[in-house]
């Protein structure tokens, strides 16, 4: 008890005051409410977890690529059905994934994540049972929808429960999975298929994804920490079907068009899309003006660094997976390497990708913006060097080594624009808007990846037939060095320092 003496006009006045120990006043404002309470930060082994997840649904886009040639003469495939399988899961890939990311903003990116992971393990296994091609192309396409509800909670995850330079080295990290996917996809599947596990053969390359989602799964009950949305809104049913409808008019047209012969459907569902892409940002900018839900909020493209994150990410998807396919091709068929042969040649470019990715933060807090000039012109001149490459040494007998020089400087610049581009992005993204704009970015991706095999694949195929293969991979190779240069010109305008 102390007593504390006030001066005063009229008489003293005494007023007690009790004071409690430091003990119980510590305990009263530990109960005060301080607000909601802080995200549980991502573990080393929660970011394994969530990156294993993404590198499941990286590597099954190019796994399929080198088991192609198998599936083609065990299901008795036809040319257009071996590009439903390809295509099937990039559609259904590109078309769910912003619904997969508000998903996760509304119920959880944890429990989506769970979901995703489950589905795709599920999804593997009747890839790897199908009985028939056309069951094996249903089951890609349910395999593509269950890696867009997985990979969006990937970076969204990151996003929320990281910051400064943790967050920087984990989206280098995500950036790495590309290349490991590169890698993995391609060798492991060459190995899978020509190993011919207990009569497999093609089968092992989807069956090999069971064991592994199971694995993940099991980790994210763990090691995941939960995030979402502050105030989740209502689904956005009309703008999920614009929003599918329009990569589907876009994307299955492209991808199918040129194996059947472009006919009438698949030129007026082309000329739809423009109108439905129209339809869809109208409705979602009427939802986010009335206080709705929109499934992909406009003002995420008013920001200066969403929009030009998305226009850099063009040469580099397109790019990207115009290389992989034609790849593929000049690989097994120009140069007759068999499908382990083919994957392994492509190991430096991962090796490579893989390590640069890893580089990517230091490299640009010494650079900024300018990082991804250099690595622009770095992945051009791989470019070039694999291009003489081809020219100048005898075609026939064009060995790994000899491409593994212009492969490797391609991955070291593929590396860091990966890196470059989801930080650049998702930069300019609130924390509570996290899964919307992975969810963007990601489709951005997938979109690409499937345009670019339609269109430089489509253009290397129609030289094939007057060029040869050699004079047209040469063309296709200068055609991306185009775009390279194009990408090194629009980096320029990137500030100095990246945040």
């Amino acid at each position: 008890m102390k007593r504390l003496w006030y001066p005063s006009a009229g008489r003293n006045i005494v007023v007690a005051v009790t004071l409690k120990p430091d003990s119980e006043k510590t305990s009263v404002q530990a109960a005060a409410p301080t607000g909601p309470a802080p995200l549980t930060p991502l573990t080393p082994l929660g970011l394994f977890t969530v990156l294993l997840g993404a590198t499941l649904s990286s590597i099954d886009f190019f796994i399929v690529n080198v088991a192609l040639p198998s599936i083609e003469r065990d299901l008795h495939a036809s040319p257009a059905t071996l590009e439903m399988i390809v295509a099937g899961y990039a559609v259904a890939y590109a078309v769910l994934l912003v619904l997969g990311g508000r998903l996760g903003d509304s119920y959880g990116r944890k429990r989506l994540f769970q979901w995703g992971v489950a589905a795709f393990g599920l999804t593997s296994l009747a890839c790897g049972l199908a009985p028939g091609a056309w069951w094996l192309v249903g089951a890609r396409v349910a395999q593509g929808a269950a890696s867009a509800l997985m990979l969006p909670q990937v970076l969204a995850t990151i996003h929320a429960t990281t910051g400064g330079e943790r967050r920087a080295k984990a989206v280098a990290l995500y950036g790495s999975v590309s290349g490991l996917g590169v890698l993995l996809g391609q060798v492991l599947g060459g190995v899978l298929v020509t190993a011919d596990l207990a009569g497999t053969g093609w089968r092992m390359a989807f069956l090999v994804n069971v064991p592994v989602a199971v694995a993940a799964l099991l980790c994210a009950l763990r090691a995941v920490p939960d995030s979402r949305a502050g105030q989740p809104r209502r689904g956005d049913i009309g703008g999920t079907l614009l929003l599918g409808a329009t990569l589907t008019a876009l994307l299955l047209p492209l991808s199918e068009g040129r194996a059947t012969g472009w006919p009438l459907w698949s030129l007026l569902t082309l000329a739809a899309a423009p109108p439905l892409a129209w339809a869809f940002f109208a409705v979602e900018r009427r939802a986010e003006h009335t206080g709705g839900g929109p499934l992909l909020p406009p003002s995420l493209l008013r920001a200066p660094g969403v929009r030009r994150g998305l226009v850099l990410g063009l040469p580099i998807f397109i790019g990207f997976s115009g290389w992989m396919f034609v790849s593929a091709i000049v690989l097994q068929q120009g140069l007759g390497y068999g499908a382990l042969k083919a994957g392994l040649t492509i190991v430096p470019m991962g090796v490579t990708q893989i390590a640069a990715s890893m580089f990517a933060p230091r490299l640009v807090a010494r650079l900024g913006g300018r990082a991804m000039t250099l690595c622009a012109l770095v992945h051009g001149s791989g470019l070039v060097v694999l291009a003489l490459t081809v020219l100048w040494l005898p075609w026939p007998s064009l060995g790994p080594l000899a491409l593994a020089p212009g492969l490797a400087l391609c991955g070291l610049g593929q590396g860091v624009e990966l890196a470059l581009y989801y930080r650049i992005v998702l930069a300019a993204v609130p924390a509570a808007r996290a899964g919307a704009g992975s969810g963007l970015a990601a489709t951005v991706q997938q979109s690409c990846l499937a345009v670019g095999v339609a269109t430089v694949g489509s253009l290397f195929l129609a030289l094939v037939p007057g060029l040869g293969m050699r004079d047209a991979f040469a063309v296709v190779l200068g055609v991306q060095c185009v775009g390279l240069l194009g990408l090194a010109v629009l980096s320029l305008g990137l500030p100095r320092r990246l945040s």
